[in-house]
């Protein structure tokens, strides 16, 4: 695709606490001062459970269950044919980052009927990262209609799936998802720790960048 994420946000995952030992760490740094609920949401198979696993100083939590024939029938295979798990309920891990600043991280369910759950997992979250897969951009609609409709602020980050499309531009992205101008947009790869963090980073900065007093 034809844009990254901003310079001004680019950390290395070592920098912020993320490290090869870090899955054993179970307490809170005693640095930690401000403790922000962040959901990582977006449509089934997009890379929630990767993205989490990927980050976390903590031993992931997960609900995954294997795909069913009873779930093929409901939830669209288009695009994820490989993927034989889903999760049921919520993904939660946690990263500490510079600042005192710790993320808890819940990841979403992506299919329409596990709806039920968004109010519940959304309360009391700052914002959303949304994930988005450019080659089925449509599945994301819903997703990002629950995000707004919840109030919540957020960004979008592109998946960078191997076979995804190279030749969009950020303006027909934009257009495609109909986002705000001052909607943060950027790519990942989920697997990446380094890429993963780069675009909670975005999200932490849109936050902090909301909530700024405004120049008198």
């Amino acid at each position: 695709m034809a844009f990254a994420p901003s310079s001004t946000t680019s950390r290395t995952a070592e920098a912020v606490g993320v490290t090869p030992d870090a899955a054993d760490t179970i307490h809170l740094p005693d640095t930690a001062l401000d403790l922000v609920k962040i959901l990582v949401a977006g449509p089934f198979g997009v890379g929630k459970t990767t993205l989490i696993d990927s980050v976390s100083e903590i031993r992931p939590l997960h609900t995954e269950e294997p795909l069913s024939e009873a779930s093929a029938q409901v939830d669209d295979l288009a695009g994820v044919r490989d993927k034989s798990t889903t999760t049921v309920a919520v993904d939660f891990g946690r990263i500490s980052l510079p600042g005192g600043v710790v993320l808890y991280l819940f990841g979403t369910p992506g299919q329409e009927r596990f709806r039920a759950l968004w109010d519940d997992i959304a309360y009391g979250a700052l914002g959303a990262l949304v994930l988005v897969d450019s080659r089925r951009i449509d599945a994301s609609f819903d997703v990002l209609g629950l995000v707004e409709e919840s109030g919540l602020p957020y960004a979008v980050a592109f998946n960078a799936f191997p076979d995804a499309p190279r030749h969009y531009t950020e303006d027909q992205l934009r257009a495609a998802l109909d986002l705000d101008a001052g909607t943060p947009m950027v790519t990942c790869d989920a697997r990446d720790a380094d890429s993963s963090v780069d675009a909670l980073l975005a999200l932490v900065q849109h936050l902090i960048d909301r909530h700024a007093p405004e120049d008198r």
